[in-house]
């Protein structure tokens, strides 16, 4: 079996560093996290995966474990960020609730303009298949689950948390459904 971190740290290395705006997707590839970079897109999702200096990981928001894609919209214009990620967390939180936290709205359609992202698979497809089964996934949901209920309690309880907290719960139920089918 491929070691991970390794596989993880080759595959990032192809993902653009350009300015822009970049889901996190779910071994279903399902975005989970929308982000924007203005320092470069491969820097900033690098600190996630890694969980340096990343207050989603550190406020327990979202599990690195279940990354297994990475969707990365570049731009030339700094200015263009603002609007392209609230299109896009508008466009995916109203498919599946994103853990966020922060809730953003977009009053612009962008989707004649919006070119197809940069797709980066994070981890080797092996151990994706194997993370997909539901011995192996539901388990790992319930112990985040509990972390973040735990943190909000004891550390932080602010609405953000609350809503990742609520994203959490539905893949919960999701994963309980298909464990137990």
């Amino acid at each position: 079996m491929i070691d991970p971190k390794a596989y993880r740290a080759r595959q990032i290395k192809d993902l653009t560093d350009q300015i822009g705006v970049y889901a996190l997707c779910d071994l279903d590839g399902v975005p989970i996290y929308v982000g924007q970079s203005v320092d470069g897109i491969r820097s900033r999702v690098r600190r996630h995966l890694t969980s340096a200096r990343s207050d989603i990981i550190a406020n327990r928001m979202i599990d690195v474990w279940e990354i297994a894609y990475v969707k990365a919209w570049p731009v030339a214009d700094p200015s263009a960020i603002p609007a392209l990620e609230a299109y896009l967390f508008a466009t995916f939180d109203a498919q599946n609730q994103l853990m966020n936290g922060k809730a953003m709205t977009s009053d612009t359609d962008l989707s004649a303009d919006l070119p197809a992202p940069q797709i980066v698979q994070v981890i080797a497809e092996d151990e994706r298949q194997d993370r997909l089964r539901p011995a192996q996934r539901l388990p790992r949901q319930i112990a985040h689950y509990l972390s973040l209920v735990d943190y909000i309690q004891t550390v932080k309880d602010e609405r953000h948390l609350k809503r990742s907290l609520q994203a959490h719960f539905d893949r919960l139920v999701a994963y309980h459904t298909t464990f137990l089918s």
